[in-house]
This record gives structure tokens, C-alpha cells and sequence, in this order.
């Protein structure tokens, strides 16, 4: 028998079934993210990595560190970063964008707003924000009654870090227009690296912060003209989908808009809002 055979085999190196409820129960009070039995090989995986960090040999000392040795108070923003599932790419489910240029931001501004401002509520590594930053950058340029902010928010620190540097692979862009390439972003020195940096400038118009959409409240500050929340409610259940979408309402100025996912929907709740394109919403 090889030695990994034996490796797999060895007691404790897999999560019982009680540590799993236990752990499950944790990530969902915490951050609304379901975690099915279906799930559990997975969360094996991602977490053998916080073993190795907290020098744990086994699932079970790792569970009895975390909930009964008060390890949770060091432990919790690392075991959420290692569960949240972080899917983005610039320009994703293009027509939202369209639609924010050509309907949403120009309605906005005809207001008489004069600072859109303008919220990625689940950012992951940055390419939301960073796409919605070219669009009002683009929209706002040569004006002086307007101007714009965003601010970008996620769980998770580990994609935080990743989207304030704002370097991708060169891959990753690929669905950014050539024009705005030009513009916002930079290629390496080193052709060799494949690897592209946002400019300095464009970054410096985003603000980057930890939030939990579990919080009773959102401290945002001045009500948002935009919000973006896409592709994070399909890992809540129905009941946290109300209390989320019910929170971003309050932080939504009147007639300002919300993009959800287009696998996502709000039917069934009540909310004011009202639909005015394919998975985008309006404040009423």
C-alpha cells in the first residue's frame, strides 16, 4: 500500500459529522453562505490549509480548537475567506453595463445629482468595481456637473488584498474594450510576466472595505445612486435574501438603481422597487 493510501486513512482526517453541523451552522449565522452535506468534501479541502496554518493534524482538533478553545475570535475572518466562493470577470453580463451607461447613469445625472455614487457590494478581486469605475469614468469625463465614487465591499479579506493592488493576468481583461484598455490599464514592463495593472488613477477612485452583508446595518454613509449585488444571493436562503435585499434597499437614494445577477430574482418580495430591464431595479 503507498504511503498516500495510508495518508487518507489516517483517524481524524476527515470531519465527523458533528463537527461538520457545527461548522456549517458557524459560516451560515456568520455569513448567510448555505452549507449542504453535499458540500463536505469541499470544505475538507479549503480547510486543510488552515490546518497546516494553525498546526492542527486533525479535523477534530481543529473543530475543538475553534469551539471550545475561543478559537473562532483568530480564526474566523480566515475561515470565511477559505469558503466563499470568488467568481469574477471585467465586464461580466455585459448588458448591465450597457444599461448603466446608456439609461441608469444618464438618468441619474439629469436629476441633478452631482456625485454618483456608486457601490460593489460583493466585489470579490476587483473586476466589478473596476468595470463600473471605466464606465463613469467615461461617462463623467469632460463634465463639470458631475462626478462619481465607488465604493467596493466584500466577506472576504483574501480578495480585498487582490482587487486594492488591482493587477490581473493579461487574460483576465480580455473582455474589456480595446479603447479602454488603452486608458485604464497598464501592461508589465516584462512582456514575460502576462500580467496588467489598473492605473493609478482609476484605482484611487475606488474605495475598498470589509463588510458583511449579514450586519443588521450597512455603514455606507450617504444613501447610493447604484448598487451592484450580483451573484452572491444564490448561496443564501430565501429568508436571508429578504433581510439582504430589504438592507440594500435602505442604503438606495430614490430612483437610483440595483443590478442583481441574471441567474438571481426578487420575486416573491417586498420591496420597493420596480423592474425596469432584465435583472435591474429601480427605487421607488
Amino acid at each position: 500500500m503507498s504511503m498516500a493510501a495510508v495518508e487518507t486513512q489516517l483517524p481524524g482526517d476527515r470531519i465527523s459529522k458533528r463537527n461538520f453541523d457545527k461548522l456549517a451552522r458557524f459560516i451560515y449565522d456568520y455569513s448567510g453562505i448555505k452549507m449542504p452535506p453535499t458540500k463536505l468534501t469541499m470544505l475538507e479541502g479549503r480547510l486543510r490549509r488552515r490546518l497546516r496554518a494553525t498546526n492542527h493534524s486533525t479535523f477534530d482538533d481543529y473543530c475543538d480548537f475553534l469551539f471550545n478553545h475561543d478559537g473562532l475570535a483568530q480564526e474566523t475572518v480566515y475561515l470565511i475567506d477559505v469558503v466563499t466562493t470568488n467568481k469574477t470577470d471585467f465586464f461580466r453580463e455585459a448588458k448591465h453595463f450597457d444599461y448603466l451607461q446608456s439609461v441608469a447613469l444618464p438618468a441619474i445625472a439629469n436629476s441633478g445629482v452631482r456625485t454618483i455614487r456608486t457601490w460593489s457590494s460583493a466585489c470579490s478581486t476587483g473586476a466589478e468595481p473596476y468595470t463600473m469605475a471605466m464606465v463613469l469614468a467615461e461617462f463623467t469625463e469632460g463634465r463639470n456637473d458631475v462626478s462619481y465614487s465607488v465604493l467596493a465591499t466584500d466577506l472576504s479579506t483574501d480578495v480585498l488584498q487582490t482587487a486594492r493592488r488591482g493587477i490581473y493576468p493579461e487574460d483576465l481583461i480580455a473582455p474589456v474594450p480595446r479603447d479602454l484598455q488603452r486608458k485604464y490599464v497598464l501592461t508589465a514592463k516584462q512582456p514575460d510576466r502576462r500580467e496588467v495593472r489598473i492605473t493609478p488613477k482609476l484605482r484611487s477612485k475606488i474605495g475598498f472595505a470589509r463588510m458583511n452583508l449579514m450586519d443588521e446595518k450597512y455603514p455606507i454613509g450617504e444613501a447610493m445612486n447604484v448598487i451592484f449585488c450580483r451573484n452572491v444571493l444564490i448561496y443564501f436562503d430565501k429568508q436571508t435574501q429578504a433581510g439582504v435585499l430589504n438592507r440594500l434597499c435602505d442604503c438606495l437614494a430614490k430612483g437610483g438603481y440595483m443590478f442583481i445577477g441574471h441567474s438571481e430574482s426578487i420575486t416573491g418580495f417586498d420591496l420597493p422597487l420596480k423592474q425596469v430591464s432584465n435583472t435591474v431595479f429601480q427605487r421607488i
